[in-house]
């Protein structure tokens, strides 16, 4: 069972290469964000068409994520973080399908730094983890799929000093990541690949892609019912040279 995470950059946009990604890797569950849409404008009868089933939280012009499922409808669970009633972002989705709970996670990018937004990121990043550890009590196969906008560690970008003053890289944002890990949850990708981790993100300034000046800010964290099942995970890379492409690379977990 392939598992993916997708941050589209605008799925509008991007259709062509979502479709085309869809009919050519076959993922079995995938995990949307950033969306850039209503609820009333996605282009939920193309995804149908391509043989996939959603289920949806957009926000016309910013921020949106869904979870799909190649040939079922994922069942909602919930939409959005409880803990700030006056949030509207539309950054949270989780659902069950084929057997397990996932969860779509657009994390707020927290730029500029310090300042409001990164107080809004790091708050939204407490209420994640106040979620992570009700569901890790499940003790079931759960995966927190999503941009979750923080680089791990400095090996997980190729030039730690480019982005050593932004909010991804913060040691605030990178304490609330560790948290995730300490309850238990395990990071696919890293566990595949402890060296030298895939890239998931090239900006589309400053020559990026060409010169593979990228870093990890998509993960897939598993609980340890799901991390149990784990086969493989890796970055459909290759997409990001594309026509039209997102400045992300779909990132996937392969769960017995």
């Amino acid at each position: 069972m392939k598992i993916a995470t997708y941050n589209v950059n605008g799925i509008k946009a991007r259709l062509p290469r979502l479709i085309e990604w869809l009919d050519e890797q076959k993922p079995d569950v995938v995990c949307l964000q950033e969306l850039k849409s209503s609820d009333e404008t996605l282009p939920v009868a193309d995804i149908e068409r391509a043989g996939y089933m959603g289920v949806w939280h957009g926000q016309k012009g910013f921020n949106g994520v869904a979870i799909l499922a190649r040939g079922e409808t994922p069942i909602e669970v919930q939409k959005g973080l409880g803990g700030e009633p006056e949030d509207d972002h539309s950054r949270y989705i989780e659902a069950d399908v084929m057997g397990m709970r996932v969860a779509s996670i657009y994390l707020p990018n927290g730029n500029p730094q310090p300042g409001p937004k990164f107080d809004y990121k790091l708050r939204w990043m407490d209420r994640l983890n106040a979620r992570a550890a009700e569901l890790i009590a499940l003790e079931k196969p759960v995966i927190l799929a999503g941009d979750y906008n923080v680089v791990p560690t400095d090996n997980d970008i190729s030039n730690p000093k480019i982005l050593a003053g932004d909010a991804l890289m913060q040691p605030e944002s990178r304490a609330a990541f560790r948290r995730l890990g300490a309850q238990g949850w395990t990071d696919a990708v890293l566990m595949r690949h402890p060296t030298n981790p895939p890239w998931t993100f090239w900006d589309y300034q400053m020559n990026a892609w060409p010169r593979d000046a990228g870093f990890r800010i998509d993960h897939l964290m598993l609980s340890p019912e799901a991390a149990d099942r784990l086969v493989d995970a890796g970055v459909d890379r290759e997409y990001r040279g594309r026509e039209k492409a997102s400045d992300h690379a779909a990132t996937w977990v392969v769960l017995r």
